[in-house]
């Protein structure tokens, strides 16, 4: 077993000739492209899908291989998962070469071959370049292509950043010399997911609402800060991926999370340091001020703002930098509990909340759009500690009143306000 550990990126296909350049340019091992072809495998009830498994055979000039990837854990951009490879002599599958340890208890590979057959396919050329950066080494390989499940087919146009060798902080720090220039953005999809989508016909993706943050029972407030992140990472992502493939109203749930990027920092600021989090704040705030303006999807998905704030989100969850900047009083409370932490800030954001809303506020109620946004939004990474039962309709109130101010529907604004503010608190200890 090797642990696989990637930096994915989808390239914009007019920065291609620019790319290329610039990775001609490194100092690296370069290999020309070869054509390669990966076949999928699935059984009818998508077993493997359910355990988070993908299974395929590559073929690359007469020479095959069979892979079984595993659940592991994604993050931006980042595949961090165990893999398991095996040659073979054919294009068929052998599952009994795979060790014991890649099958979930009660999966016997004797019984789960017969049951598999070829789902979707990718054919791609692969360019590659090795690189020495820090200590470590990486393979840069370019993928053009297409991913292909029957009369489906999206193209393939992305960039892999591979640890062969060494640190992941050194593929993320490398990562950001390509990120300068436009025309790369992070792909947390990978190519089965995509296989998979375009199997199941290739629907539109929906709009997703942001979601409250589901924490482990007893979770720690530095899983809180980083399930947080992740949380809005990922909406920052899916949202972008729609808004690219012509869904406007996408483009509302980008700006929101990358808001919320900020929101998050500054909630948990009273334990993490400001200094800890600067460079990612001021990256983040310059592409939300982009995001206000009439740039189109693609430039401002591609663009070297968007992906610098992504890949510097992305490696300060993985380096967990905070680290650098906490003194001893602060690793106890970020060692102390999430849900004691949710239930003070809790308390504070629904006083702000009810305290702007206490009155009728007139003609001045856009004004107040985005606190609305900010504390709806931060009580979201606050209130998954409690059932849905008892967060829902709270937050539905304050939804309901914000979607009423937008859409200036002045009975609707009085009746939500009213609904909101009356409420009673749904967590312990806010003093009602």
């Amino acid at each position: 077993m090797t642990q696989e550990i990637e930096l994915k990126f989808i390239v914009n296909p007019v920065a291609l000739d620019s790319l290329r350049n610039t990775l001609n340019a490194l100092e690296s091992q370069h290999s020309e492209p070869r054509q390669l072809l990966n076949i999928y495998y699935e059984t009818a009830d998508n077993l493997l899908r359910r355990h988070d498994m993908g299974l395929r055979i590559r073929g690359d000039n007469g020479r095959y291989e069979m892979t079984m990837k595993i659940a592991g854990r994604v993050i931006g951009g980042l595949h961090q998962r165990p893999e398991y490879n095996v040659e073979l002599t054919s294009p068929e599958l052998a599952l009994a070469q795979f060790p014991a340890e890649v099958w979930p208890e009660g999966i016997s590979p004797d019984e789960i071959q017969s049951q598999l057959n070829p789902l979707f396919s990718t054919d791609f050329a692969r360019e590659k370049w090795v690189v020495t950066h820090g200590k470590s080494r990486i393979e840069l390989a370019l993928d053009l292509g297409e991913v292909k499940a029957g009369e489906q087919v999206e193209p393939l146009c992305e960039l892999e950043l591979e640890l062969l060798e060494g640190e992941t902080a050194d593929v993320l720090d490398f990562a950001k010399q390509l990120v300068a220039q436009p025309g790369l953005r992070q792909g947390s999809l990978s190519k089965a997911a995509r296989g998979y989508h375009l199997v199941h016909g290739n629907a539109e993706r929906e709009i997703k609402p942001l979601t409250v943050l589901r924490v482990a029972p007893k979770a720690t407030v530095e899983q809180g800060l980083e399930g947080s992140l992740e949380l809005v990472l990922s909406h920052w992502q899916y949202h972008e991926e729609l808004w690219l493939r012509g869904n406007g109203k996408a483009k509302a749930q980008v700006l929101e999370a990358v808001g919320l990027v900020r929101h998050a920092l500054a909630l948990f600021g009273g334990v993490i340091p400001r200094k800890a989090s600067t460079q990612l704040r001021e990256l983040a705030a310059t592409y939300e001020t982009m995001l206000a303006t009439d740039l189109k999807a693609p430039e401002l998905a591609f663009s070297a703002e968007s992906s610098q704030a992504k890949l510097a989100l992305t490696e300060w969850l993985v380096g967990r930098q905070w680290q650098k900047f906490t003194d001893e009083k602060a690793n106890v409370k970020l060692a102390g509990s999430f849900k004691r932490f949710a239930d003070t800030h809790l308390s504070r954001h629904a006083a702000e909340l009810k305290e702007t809303f206490q009155r009728p506020l007139g003609d001045s109620y856009a004004d107040q759009l985005p606190r609305l946004a900010r504390e709806t939004g931060s009580i979201r990474l606050l209130a998954g500690v409690y059932d849905d039962a008892k967060t829902q309709p709270w937050l539905d109130n304050w939804q309901g009143l914000r979607h009423a101010i937008a859409t200036r529907q002045q009975v609707e604004i009085e009746h939500y306000r009213n609904e909101a503010i009356s409420q009673a608190p749904f967590w312990l200890h806010s003093g009602k």
